[in-house]
């Protein structure tokens, strides 16, 4: 079976959407599967041993671009897809494959998708989780709500290059020989879901104490945020302290968190990239919710305050005071991570 999937456009989504091509595989062994998505999702991609190929999305997010779909669906046609599976939810996003002649297209109900998927699931709100809604697509109408639940779905895991790594590690002079941890300070949808940068600070110091070496994960837009973690530090903390945000592509950010053994992380792609590499999580959640959106790691300890008032799932604090992110104390956060990795310590006993 020759299967496309229209992938989705965030990191932590399309890691998510790994559960489907596994059971896609599960149940069909020899199913080749091929998946659109935007440029930045392809090293992900590549690190999935159930794709065969990423096809780069010549479009950008959010622009329809008619014609450059049609020519993109045309010359999918030579493939000859069996099937095609449609993760976003809107109009356009179902448009290629019908292009291209896939005789099947599954997907959820969304905007105006009548006639462009002929196999439309009607609600998608039956799903909790957003890795249940992908997997689900697996699965036919009447056995979907059985067999598509979180606790039965296949976790992702991404495969990790040793030989990458060792030389990450060399080039930032971090040590292969002590132990590492990652901190995750940013947040690309926005500062509603990123714990403050001194609470970040007061952790990463406290794990340089315990005599841990700390690496500072994020992309160019996080630079402040990790320039900020790092000045907190005395000069002898930062010279177990390494900012590498904006300094390694997505594919040397995968490694290098595979070389962690426990990675703190706001609610953002590279805490499901974190999770699917087998590190221990610390899930910090603002704004969002873990209702939703979870790491998908039995190795997790998730931490978030009470109020009334989240989740919001806003990319600013409506109320203008963030007091799901500030009143959320690194003892907390310290206290979660202390229980995880002993109850982790008893269980390998």
């Amino acid at each position: 079976m020759k299967t496309l999937v229209i992938g989705p456009s965030w990191v932590g989504d399309m890691v998510m959407s790994q559960s489907l091509y596994k059971r896609l595989k599960y149940h069909h062994p020899d199913a080749l599967i091929d998946v659109l998505a935007p440029a930045w999702c392809k090293p992900i991609l590549e690190r999935m041993p159930e794709v065969r190929r990423a096809i780069e999305m010549p479009v950008g997010h959010g622009q329809f671009s008619l014609s450059e779909r049609w020519d993109l669906g045309k010359s999918l046609r030579e493939e000859q897809y069996d099937h095609a599976y449609v993760l976003p939810n809107s109009a356009k996003s179902a448009l290629i494959p019908l292009f291209a002649k896939v005789p099947y297209r599954t997907g959820w109900k969304g905007e105006m998708r009548y006639g462009l998927l002929n196999d439309l699931r009607p609600d998608r709100r039956v799903f909790q989780f957003m890795v249940e809604r992908y997997v689900a697509l697996a699965h036919n109408k009447d056995t979907m709500l059985s067999e598509a639940m979180i606790d039965d779905i296949p976790h992702p895991s991404l495969n990790v290059d040793e030989t990458n790594q060792l030389s990450c590690l060399k080039r930032f002079n971090i040590s292969k020989n002590l132990p590492i941890v990652g901190l995750c300070p940013g947040a690309e949808f926005g500062p509603a879901k990123r714990w403050p940068e001194q609470h970040y600070a007061y952790v990463a110091k406290q794990l340089i104490t315990e005599g841990n070496q700390v690496c500072l994960f994020g992309g160019p837009k996080d630079k402040s945020v990790t320039e900020g973690i790092v000045n907190a530090l005395s000069e002898q903390q930062r010279a177990m302290c390494f900012n590498l945000a904006g300094e390694t592509s997505l594919v040397d950010a995968v490694d290098l968190l595979a070389a962690c053994h426990t990675v703190f992380s706001n609610d953002s792609g590279l805490m499901h990239v974190a999770a699917a590499v087998n590190a221990n999580i610390v899930a910090i959640y603002g704004s969002s919710s873990p209702k939703y959106t979870p790491p998908l790691s039995t190795k997790v300890r998730i931490v978030n305050t009470d109020i009334n008032c989240r989740p919001c799932f806003k990319r600013e604090c409506p109320l203008g005071h963030l007091d799901c992110l500030n009143k959320l104390s690194p003892q907390q956060v310290l206290s979660s991570y202390y229980d995880l990795t002993s109850t982790l310590s008893v269980e390998k006993q």
